[in-house]
């Protein structure tokens, strides 16, 4: 066992009957620029990955920004209801501490990513509390049993309205995956069922503040 899966960490028995979100096909990659780590984005790295003939709308590191910015500021997760996992396209799985505060601006972010996935977790030096950890795949070891998932996707045929979805699914231990990508399609094979929850195509960090919102009705969170 690594010394960073040994360091304390804080659980929230609350969240065992809570809410676990997935952000699936995350852009966190890093990329040498004159010696030093950067995390690769659209924004500051277009000509390096025009030249290697790479998809550049894939590099949006920003939107695993905003969206970990609308779940973890959420009264959902202040509850203690939320658990958060993150999987990227390099297949890094990595798991968020629902106490932690994030950054609010993206350089500071894209610093802290760059320090996770070189050192494998970030903690806080005085309690060794774990803020951030990559952690062994696949993702559905950590589930609870029983646990039903469901892959948001705005293609889906199936339009559900989450508050008269929520009270049927919640008997079981509940995962949403979403895809932290601008555009396309996810390709899993572990989810249970596809759904869409809006008639229109909504960006991850909206469909996370959706699903986040609809919970807080269902648990009564003001």
């Amino acid at each position: 066992m690594t010394t960073s899966m040994k360091r304390k960490r804080t659980r929230n028995k609350k969240n065992e009957k809570g809410v676990i979100v997935v952000l699936e096909n995350a852009s966190l990659e890093t990329i040498k620029i004159d010696n030093r780590n950067e995390l690769l984005n659209f924004d500051s790295h277009k000509k390096i990955l025009a030249k290697k003939g790479e998809d550049i709308s894939k590099a949006r590191p920003d939107i695993v920004h905003l969206s970990l910015l609308a779940l973890l500021d959420s009264p959902l997760n202040k509850s203690g209801k939320l658990r958060i996992y993150i999987h990227t396209q390099k297949n890094i799985l990595i798991e968020v501490n629902p106490t932690i505060r994030l950054p609010r601006t993206f350089k500071r972010f894209a610093g802290l990513m760059v320090s996770l996935l070189n050192k494998r977790s970030i903690y806080v030096s005085e309690s060794e509390e774990v803020l951030l950890r990559i952690i062994n795949n696949p993702v559905t070891q950590y589930f609870p049993p029983k646990s039903k998932v469901y892959h948001c996707s705005y293609k889906s045929e199936k339009l559900v309205d989450l508050t008269d979805f929520i009270p049927i699914v919640q008997k079981n231990p509940t995962v949403y995956v979403i895809g932290a990508m601008p555009h396309g399609s996810l390709n899993i094979d572990w989810a249970d069922e596809t759904i869409s929850v809006s008639e229109y195509s909504l960006s991850t960090q909206a469909t996370c503040a959706r699903l986040c919102f609809a919970y807080e009705k269902f648990f009564g969170i003001v």
